[in-house]
This record gives C-alpha cells, sequence and structure tokens, in this order.
C-alpha cells in the first residue's frame, strides 16, 4: 500500500481541497500519513498569498524531499499557479499541480509513476468560468465543517496575488452546497462554516438572481445545524436589505470578519478597496444596532506604500473608535506581479514593526477588556475538545470559552456563566446536566 502525506499551507479553502484530495486517495488504497513520517509521496498545498507565503512554500517543498530521498514530491495549489519559472527551478518538485488540477490529482500521479515524465502544465485559472466540484469534500475542524461554496476573487486590490491564483469569481451549485451540508447533519456535526475566496460575491455569476443571503436562508432551515459562521467576508455585504433578512436566521453566529485593511480613506484607494472609512462605520452601527452581542474581528496592513505617520494615525485613531474584538495586523511585503509593489514611497522595515507593534498593543487591549465584560454574563458554548478535564470550545459569538468537567461534553451545545476573564479567553462555570442544550 501506498503512503502519501499531505502539508496544507493557507486559508481554509486550502485545508478544504486537501481534504477532498485525502478522500480521492483514500479511495484508491492509498495510505495517509501524518507530513513527518517516511511517505511515498509527499503533497504541499501551496500558499501565495505574500512574499513569506512563498517562502515557506518553497522550504517546505525542499523539507519533505529530505525525508524520503526516493518519494514523490508534489506541488500544488496558488503557489504553483502565479510562479512557474520558479517551481521549474526547484529540484526536489517532481510534479507541478494548478488549482484547476487537484480534482484530477490521483491520475496525474499515477501518469507520472508509470512514465515518470515531469510536467508542469498548468492551466489558465482566468479563463474557467464555472465552479469546479472536487467530489468528497468535507473538511471538519474538531465539532464543525467548514463548507467551501465559491471560488475566486474579480476585486483586484492593487497588493494582492489571489485573482490570479484563483481566477474569476465562481459559484457553487446551491443544491450542491445543501446536499453537502445534510451530509454533515446526519453526521453529528452542528456547526458549519461558510468559505471561499470572496463569499461575497457568491451568486454573481448565475443567471438567475441568487445570492448569498438566499444560500443562507435554506441553509439555516437545514435540521441538525445549529450554528452558521461566516468566514471573512468583504464590508460592503453589509446592506440594510441583507441584514434585515440576515437577523431573521437563528442560527448564524454573530461573529463577522470584516476585512477593513486600513482606516484611512486616501490609504484604501490606493489599496483599490471599494468602500471608505465614512461606509465601514455605517455598517458596523448596522451589525451592533442589530446584534447586541456582536463581535467584529478584522484584517489590517501596515506600512502600506506611500503610508504616512499622518496617515497611519488615521487609521490608528479609527481602529480606537471602531474597537474591533481582535485585529490581525499583517506588514506589507511587496508582491511581484501586483500594482503595490511596483508604487513609490515603499516604507521601510523598521517603520511597518513599530506600527504593527502599536496595533497589537491596541489588539490586546481591546480583547481583554471584551473578555472582561462578560464575567457573569451566561452564554452558550460548543464544546470541541477536552484537555485534562477541561472542555475548550467558543461561543456563538466567537469567545473562546473553558470549562472544567467530569461529564463528556464534547459536541455539546451548554448554557454555563463566564467567572473569569483572561487576556485571551474566558471561564465558564461548569453546568448542571439539565442546562445541556443539545446531545451529540
Amino acid at each position: 500500500m501506498k503512503k502519501v502525506a499531505f502539508i496544507t499551507l493557507g486559508c481554509k479553502v486550502n485545508q478544504y481541497e486537501t481534504n477532498s484530495m485525502i478522500q480521492k486517495f483514500m479511495q484508491e488504497d492509498y495510505k495517509i500519513v501524518e507530513e513527518t513520517e517516511k511517505a511515498d509521496i509527499y503533497i504541499v498545498n501551496t500558499c501565495t498569498v505574500t512574499n513569506i507565503s512563498d517562502r515557506k512554500s518553497r522550504q517546505m517543498l525542499r523539507r519533505v524531499k529530505e525525508q524520503n530521498k526516493e518519494a514523490i514530491v508534489v506541488a500544488c495549489g496558488c503557489y504553483v499557479q502565479v510562479a512557474k519559472e520558479e517551481i521549474e527551478k526547484i529540484e526536489e518538485i517532481d510534479l507541478a499541480v494548478g488549482n484547476n488540477e487537484k480534482k484530477e490529482i490521483v491520475q496525474i500521479i499515477e501518469k507520472y509513476r508509470k512514465e515518470r515524465h515531469k510536467p508542469i502544465e498548468i492551466q489558465d485559472v482566468m479563463h474557467q468560468k464555472e465552479y469546479v466540484e472536487l467530489g468528497e469534500t468535507t473538511y471538519t475542524e474538531k465539532t464543525r465543517a467548514v463548507i467551501k461554496v465559491q471560488d475566486g476573487c474579480d476585486r483586484f486590490c492593487s497588493y494582492c496575488i489571489i485573482p490570479y491564483a484563483r481566477g474569476r469569481v465562481r459559484s457553487r451549485r446551491p443544491e450542491n452546497v445543501i446536499e453537502e451540508i445534510e451530509k454533515i447533519s446526519q453526521k453529528g456535526i452542528k456547526e458549519v462554516v461558510i468559505t471561499g475566496i470572496h463569499i461575497a460575491s457568491y451568486g454573481k455569476d448565475f443567471k438567475e438572481e441568487y445570492r448569498l443571503i438566499d444560500l443562507l436562508e435554506e441553509i439555516n432551515q437545514i435540521k441538525g445545524i445549529e450554528r452558521i459562521r461566516l468566514g471573512s467576508i468583504e464590508p460592503l455585504l453589509i446592506t440594510e436589505e441583507f441584514v434585515k433578512r440576515l437577523v431573521k436566521l437563528e442560527k448564524i453566529c454573530h461573529h463577522f470578519h470584516l476585512s477593513l485593511q486600513s482606516g484611512c480613506n486616501e490609504t484604501l484607494v490606493r489599496m483599490n478597496r471599494r468602500y471608505n472609512v465614512e461606509q465601514f462605520r455605517e455598517i458596523v452601527e448596522r451589525l451592533r444596532n442589530n446584534y447586541e452581542d456582536v463581535m467584529l474581528t478584522t484584517d489590517i496592513i501596515v506600512g502600506f506604500p506611500g503610508e504616512s505617520e499622518e496617515e497611519f494615525e488615521t487609521t490608528y485613531q479609527f481602529l480606537k473608535e471602531i474597537k474591533f474584538y481582535k485585529m490581525h495586523i499583517f506588514k506589507y511585503s511587496p508582491r511581484k506581479g501586483t500594482k503595490a509593489a511596483e508604487m513609490k514611497n515603499q516604507i521601510d522595515g523598521r517603520m511597518k514593526e513599530e506600527r504593527s507593534q502599536r496595533l497589537i498593543e491596541l489588539s490586546n487591549k481591546n480583547e481583554k477588556e471584551y473578555n472582561e465584560s462578560y464575567v457573569g454574563k451566561e452564554v452558550e458554548m460548543l464544546c470541541e475538545e477536552e484537555k485534562n478535564g477541561h472542555y475548550q470550545g467558543h461561543t456563538k459569538n466567537y469567545l473562546l470559552a473553558w470549562i472544567k468537567s467530569e461529564e463528556k461534553l464534547e459536541n455539546q451545545i451548554v448554557k454555563a456563566t463566564c467567572v473569569k476573564a483572561e487576556n485571551d479567553h474566558i471561564l465558564v462555570e461548569k453546568p448542571r446536566c439539565n442546562e445541556v442544550v443539545t446531545n451529540a
């Protein structure tokens, strides 16, 4: 029995697609082993969102070859899609597979094993017009399942290479999404995470009028599913009409990751973002007016080309005002193939580091204060895994929580009271048996 190991870098979409490839190999009687074990085939599902991602992809491809010199090393995914010339120079790679070819990866590898031909024929994803189904694909994280509903992006932000790696927007047919989630619910999984490259664009490529909110309304009706969590979303998705329909869906988790990137209008223009801070402020108010316990998180890029001290300070003050629960801070790094990489006034590394640290401190302060505000409050927690008599899980608005219990609580939603707040999580008191909301 041939052994195959997978290494996945990057986002949940990549993780979802890795799981699909795993299923395909299992169907052909391959044995799936850990990446640290000796395998006959190593498949590295690469990421290219930043230059650091590229470097990690290259390092991983070289490292796995050292574990077994005779193994077939396969590079696939986004880095492969946009860096053919670089891929060709990595001697450790035996085979390169693009994003569209993942669905046929077993056949591609089988052919290589027979012919020992080293093809690097990567399809141009920019010409792909329809969503490609990958087959058995459910990717689970403990007690939740990640569902990919869409691929590609049409936004072309000036710093981002992803549209070139993933192509134009292609939406998955709603009946296929619903079928997968119905199967998931039958396995007892209670929470689904809706993900994609740009889920706010879901349905824009359909001939009929059907968008993300229509899909969410259908998912909300599936028996057994009790939580629907949205992945990162474009702020402009949150219109009055969208929220008016969304608040009627009792299974929607009150956590929204709104990708802001900058709190300064001038910087947003250079980034080619489609909103301004005034619109963003209205969107935040809209969510907070409709969800009392809403949790808002975001992504911020510091040191974008041309970001003056005044522009950064504008961003800092805006972030203080909005008071996100948590901010993921990224120091801008030029990405070959993007407009931003060619812009003048690139910011030096020392200044990026200083600005990054200021925002990290602000984010940590917000998180700590928000957690402390929950002491004495009742929450509903989905218990995910047990460690030393304690269960870790998340509340509906995505607070990380821990609870001590001698009972088995995995995959149960329990009501509990927050008794203590730590910097990055809360502690809740053990529920009585009759406080268990749902059982697996």
